[in-house]
């Protein structure tokens, strides 16, 4: 039967800080190649940063082509949704309602321009992420000897 994993220790003691992932994940992957019961341990990342990447300039013709663009194609989901389930004016509706979507997704990217770039002061478009400066391999206290004694003896301390 499955368990599900619990996410805290009891009692945790620290294995080592490691600058990076591969490091941390290094420790625990030789403990499991040694029958260590792994599920008593748990890698924190911490010393937590954000980092915001700048992807573009966000401009007002930008935000309107791609909301006319994004209505285009409701339209024209509309557009064939009603000239498959309609009885007549088939043709009709494949070409006005991309139209219609086009004109409305315009119209809503140019009300939304100022909050997306907060009335000018934000005019650009970027991507957030959150990372981990320090990763600490933590074991449960009950098993902290062996770990140790694991880590002492293995042939490739100089990278763990």
């Amino acid at each position: 039967m499955f368990t599900a994993a619990r996410l805290d220790l009891e009692y945790p003691m620290s294995l080592g800080v490691y600058d990076q992932y591969a490091g941390a994940q290094e420790v625990v992957d030789y403990l499991a190649d040694q029958d260590f019961p792994v599920q008593n341990v748990e890698i924190v990342g911490t010393e937590l940063r954000s980092i915001e990447r700048v992807t573009g300039r966000l401009t007002r013709g930008k935000i309107a082509a791609a909301g006319a663009l994004s209505g285009l194609w409701i339209g024209l989901f509309v557009g064939i949704a009603f000239s498959l389930f309609g009885d007549r004016n088939q043709l009709g509706f494949l070409f006005t309602t991309p139209l219609l979507g086009a004109v409305f997704g315009l119209a809503w990217s140019q009300i939304g321009y100022s909050t997306a770039t907060r009335h000018g002061s934000r005019d650009f478009a970027s991507v957030n992420q959150i990372v981990a400066t320090k990763y600490e391999v933590l074991v449960e206290h009950a098993h902290a000897a062996r770990a140790h004694e694991l880590l002492a003896a293995t042939p490739r301390k100089a990278s763990i």
